[in-house]
């Protein structure tokens, strides 16, 4: 009999399901609305119904699947296979995933933080291949990231190592919902480049952005600063060389820190590329200690969008061999 394993990634717009083989390989992939401001038990009921369908569609029995893992935003307890908090999930606190699961399918299931089944992805089958110590980062609508120092994932006390979207990066910055100010991905993300972009056009700046969306400044996207800097537009060559040297200066801190080998840099802003990465690659250079930057290489994600799915299934099997 042929054996399965499934991973998903919950995202507060999509969530990503798919089936593997034993040896990784995708079976089935499929991308569904989240539609999180239903609320918890609607997301639950859909996730259900999707394995469901997978499942049936591809006559797979339950008895066959080895193992689940999941990503989910935000804190969790993967021990107690708990969902504390998600701050892009209403209503989504103190939610039992893992038992809601195991009310409907028979196979092992397990959760862990979404950004670092990603990096269980990049790290066992991308980017980070044959490597054992990298940092990946997931820069987003938010910032995350997930850590592996000698071949073991860091989790912490409370399973919220690497939250470096929350690093102080200035004294008495722009607030966070985290309750403190001046955090890092209020800066590096793409809603904090955003945000700077927009400061700018509010003082005045000129910018090609301005005659895309006129006054509707609400309507600019990282996408559209990219474009600009294609085309040479000043201001978004600006924005984007400051934000790579803020995001430059944090990871130098991480790289003294924790010497890795790999940066890996990830999620939906790092297509921004080599316009983003290579004021990174300066900043480090300039500013982490030499023989830690020396040794360490800052490279872009390469499984895009199908990292936490496969990470996800291969974390499972990590906790189903501990």
């Amino acid at each position: 009999m042929n054996e399965y394993w499934i991973g998903i990634d919950l995202g507060g717009t999509n969530m990503k399901s798919a089936i593997f083989d034993t040896e990784f390989q995708p079976v089935f992939e499929r991308s569904d609305a989240t539609e999180a401001a239903l609320g918890p038990h609607h997301v639950l009921h859909k996730m259900k119904r999707i394995i469901k369908e997978m499942l049936t569609g591809l006559k797979i029995e339950q008895s066959a699947v080895k193992g689940m893992g999941m990503g989910i935003p935000g804190l969790l307890d993967p021990n107690e296979g708990l969902s504390i908090f998600s701050p892009n999930f209403p209503e989504w606190e103190n939610i039992r995933v893992v038992d809601e699961m195991k009310n409907e399918f028979s196979f092992p299931v397990f959760i862990d933080n979404d950004v670092r089944v990603n990096l269980y992805g990049e790290w066992l089958f991308g980017a980070g291949r044959g490597h054992e110590n990298i940092f990946l980062i997931t820069l987003g609508t938010g910032l995350g990231s997930g850590i592996v120092v000698d071949g073991n994932v860091l989790y912490g006390r409370t399973a919220s190592a690497g939250e470096i979207g929350h690093m102080n990066m200035y004294r008495e910055g722009r607030p966070c919902r985290c309750g403190s100010s001046g955090c890092l991905g209020r800066y590096v993300s793409a809603i904090g480049m955003v945000r700077s972009f927009t400061e700018q056009l509010e003082l005045g700046r000129a910018s090609i952005v301005r005659s895309w969306v006129g006054e509707e400044y609400a309507d600019i996207t990282a996408k559209m600063i990219s474009d600009a800097y294609d085309q040479g537009d000043a201001l978004a060559i600006e924005v984007m060389q400051e934000t790579g040297r803020i995001l430059g200066f944090g990871l130098a801190n991480v790289i003294n820190l924790l010497n890795p080998e790999l940066v890996i840099i990830g999620g939906g802003m790092s297509a921004a590329g080599d316009r983003l990465l290579d004021t990174v690659r300066e900043t480090i250079n300039k500013h982490s200690l030499k023989l830690s930057s020396q040794a360490c290489k800052v490279v872009q994600a390469s499984l895009g969008g199908r990292a936490g799915m496969v990470g996800a299934a291969a974390y499972a099997n990590k906790r189903l061999s501990l």
